[in-house]
């Protein structure tokens, strides 16, 4: 498929689902009607039974319009979709339930390609590096994939190769993303809302450098050298390249085989602490995080005669830093949080930086006081709690409870952070894989002892140099 017929069919395909959902919203505007709610006085929609079952067709639908897209485009969109699968919490179900299926189901290239692409790269065949090497792949994934092979000295490896031509492939889809981006931001006009789109060419970038990846990797090695139960593969230098990395073969059960993982007498509950646990400590402590933690990228060691297990961690194009204005505003939230201070919390989410300039800041701070009230009352933080919820629960949770003529004035108080694109997406990901594994685990409890230190440093920033009312407290500067 030449680059220009890849650009023209991605905005067909996305185009028409666009187009339904206009006729969809047409619709609407024609046939709703508006009643008062007697609890909260607000005004709400009421839509008559043959709109609400053509709406949810329609998102049966594109959604098999999505995957059928995406699958036939490759690339960056089958990413995209596994990213959407885990945080498309704002997608309707029906998505969910299609690009789910991205996770395990990545079509693999012809080893022809791939021999291309290792001859490009380090100038002769695999055999000259490796005694064996299978021809079909261990794993497919949407930039390239891996293949097994043994070392001269019957070492066992995993070489990861790069599609051919998938930077051109990289650039193209990402002007199709940046119109995407454009179009949203017209229904929610959120200042800044395109960094996410340079947040994720900055990422692919990233993830299409194997060198890169290879220095992620000792780095974040290095990080948990203390800590044998955290394992990471280790790079074989002499054959790998910027399209090749090859590193040692890992065991492992898929971490979200829990049959099997259980089987072997490993404790769930404890696996999900570790995995947690690391995750707090990447971004607290060491500030250096993975931003791709979905489930194909860790594996599960049981350790014998106990009911422990060792957690190996892979794929590390994704690697990320969190700078110190980002986690000491996250500190404050959390204070906010524990406190019951609104004007604390609020003050976190302007240190991150969501507060946009020239926003309704007494909006946003009604806003933040609302959500807290609401977080509060909750009596589980459990992914268990959410995902037992009802639908309608689920809504109020999530209701900002404004009039909706201040709806569009609250969206454009919030300014979307530079760099934010990989903790948000991290953290929710992060939430849903531990909470598959143990659902009634309290993750923020987990990771409490990781934020307490700068829990106890910002309490005795505060006293020794109080900050006016109203204001940010100056935090150390850091860099991504």
């Amino acid at each position: 498929m030449s680059l220009f017929l890849r650009l023209v069919r991605a905005q067909l395909a996305f185009g028409l689902i666009f187009a339904s959902y206009m006729v969809q919203l047409g619709l609407v505007k024609i046939f709703r009607r508006w009643r008062v709610d007697s609890v909260t006085g607000h005004q709400e929609p009421v839509l008559p039974a043959w709109l609400t079952r053509r709406g949810a067709r329609i998102d049966e639908k594109n959604a098999k319009r999505m995957l059928a897209g995406m699958l036939r485009l490759r690339g960056v969109y089958i990413k995209l979709g596994q990213v959407l699968s885990i945080m498309g919490g704002f997608l309707p179900p029906a998505y969910i339930k299609r690009l789910e299926t991205l996770q395990d189901a990545v079509p693999p290239h012809p080893f022809d390609e791939i021999e291309q692409a290792f001859v490009e790269s380090l100038g002769a065949q695999p055999e000259a590096f490796f005694r064996s090497i299978d021809r079909e792949p261990v794993a497919a994934a949407s930039l390239g994939q891996v293949h097994v092979a043994y070392m001269d000295d019957g070492r066992k490896v995993a070489v990861k190769v790069l599609y051919p031509g998938i930077r051109d492939v990289v650039r193209i889809d990402m002007r199709v993303i940046k119109l995407m981006v454009r179009v949203y931001k017209w229904f929610v006009p959120v200042q800044n809302i395109e960094a996410v789109h340079e947040s994720l060419v900055d990422l692919l970038r990233r993830e299409t450098d194997y060198l890169h990846e290879a220095e992620c990797m000792r780095r974040m090695s290095a990080n948990f050298a203390d800590d044998d139960h955290i394992l990471f593969p280790e790079v074989v230098d002499d054959v790998t390249t910027r399209d090749v990395l090859t590193m040692s073969f890992m065991e492992g059960i898929k971490i979200t085989h829990l049959d099997a993982i259980r089987e072997r007498g490993v404790d769930l509950h404890k696996l999900a602490e570790r995995l947690v646990k690391s995750f707090y400590k990447q971004v607290f402590v060491d500030r250096f995080f993975h931003a791709d933690p979905h489930p194909g990228n860790f594996l599960v060691q049981p350790v014998e005669g106990s009911d422990d297990a060792k957690l190996v961690v892979l794929d590390f194009g994704a690697i990320s830093e969190v700078d110190d204005k980002t986690v000491f505003g996250m500190v404050d939230v959390l204070r906010g949080f524990f406190e019951q201070n609104d004007a604390l919390a609020l003050q976190g989410i302007e240190a991150i930086g969501f507060v946009a300039e020239g926003g309704d800041r007494a909006l946003l701070e009604q806003t933040v006081k609302t959500y807290f009230q609401k977080l509060l009352k909750l009596e589980a933080r459990t992914p268990a709690a959410l995902m037992n919820a009802n639908a309608k629960e689920l809504e109020a949770l999530a209701d900002p409870e404004v009039e909706r003529r201040e709806l569009r004035g609250l969206m454009r108080s919030v300014h979307y952070p530079d760099g934010w694109f990989y903790v948000e997406r991290a953290s929710v990901m992060m939430f849903w894989l531990a909470g598959q594994i143990a659902p009634d685990l309290d993750q923020v409890q987990v990771g409490f002892p990781y934020v307490l230190p700068l829990l106890a440093e910002r309490l005795a920033s505060s006293r020794s140099s109080p900050a006016p009312e109203g204001s940010a407290r100056p935090v150390a500067g850091g860099s991504r």
